[in-house]
């Protein structure tokens, strides 16, 4: 995956992650549980792609390969202090 794709895909999921908000303002989402947990699913993924992408930046910028580095599991990416 490259950084141009993986900045799509953090812009798909911030568009829905905006969309499932509104709804749930206009109470439109559909049950609140369903939205509270796509909606953490959503953090979820946007905190790994974030990871992914300073990562690479990383590695290009000490002359390492970004291609080298790969998604690491949610459970590892939510337990950084931010």
């Amino acid at each position: 995956m490259d950084d141009k794709t993986i900045l799509n895909r953090i812009s798909e999921l911030v568009d829905e992650e905006h969309k499932l908000r509104a709804d749930a303002q206009a109470h439109e989402a559909g049950t609140e549980g369903e939205a509270s947990e796509r909606l953490r699913a959503l953090e979820e993924s946007l905190d790994q792609c974030w990871d992914l992408l300073r990562r690479r930046r990383a590695a290009r910028e000490t002359h390492g390969d970004p291609d080298a580095q790969g998604e690491r599991p949610k459970p590892e990416v939510e337990r950084y202090l931010q």
